[in-house]
């Protein structure tokens, strides 16, 4: 059936407030060794800061990051993915979305994020499953022409 996100993602996932300033931010960042923060409101993911959006708001606006909220600098709406998504599939929406890092929702519920770390740590996995396939659809054209086509 091939690897879920649930089988590689981050479950531990540091969330804060849409109203939290960027110097508490990047303060979580820096103690939880990570690149981005999933922002909520009434506990449901709303976006999501990552170092880049912290360096881009302090050179645009020159505000100290203690004034900067988040909600002002995050990536909204987030992008999503279940926990039950085929890797495969995860890393298709992540190209297709343009975006590093998938949150992990099971219902309204946050379980985890997806980065693209977590897909290069998983390489050999998804690169079986693809070999997988090409074999697998490799056989069913020597098939054709059916007899019943």
């Amino acid at each position: 059936m091939g690897t879920r996100v649930m089988d590689v993602m981050t479950e531990d996932v540091v969330t804060c407030g849409a109203d939290t300033g960027l110097e508490a931010v990047a303060e979580r960042m820096l103690r939880h060794e990570i690149g981005s923060v999933v922002v909520t409101t009434e506990g449901n993911s709303y976006g999501i800061v990552t170092e880049t959006d912290i360096v881009f708001a302090t050179y645009k606006t020159g505000a100290s990051l203690a004034e900067i909220p988040t909600r002002k600098v995050a990536s909204h709406p987030v992008v999503t993915t279940e926990p039950t998504q085929t890797l495969r599939l995860a890393a298709k929406r992540m190209r297709e979305e343009g975006v590093k890092k998938l949150v992990v929702v099971d219902g309204l519920d946050i379980a985890g994020i997806l980065t693209t770390q977590d897909l290069i740590d998983h390489y050999g996995e998804l690169n079986k499953e693809v070999e997988e396939i090409r074999q697998s659809s490799h056989q069913q054209s020597k098939e054709w022409p059916r007899e019943d086509f």
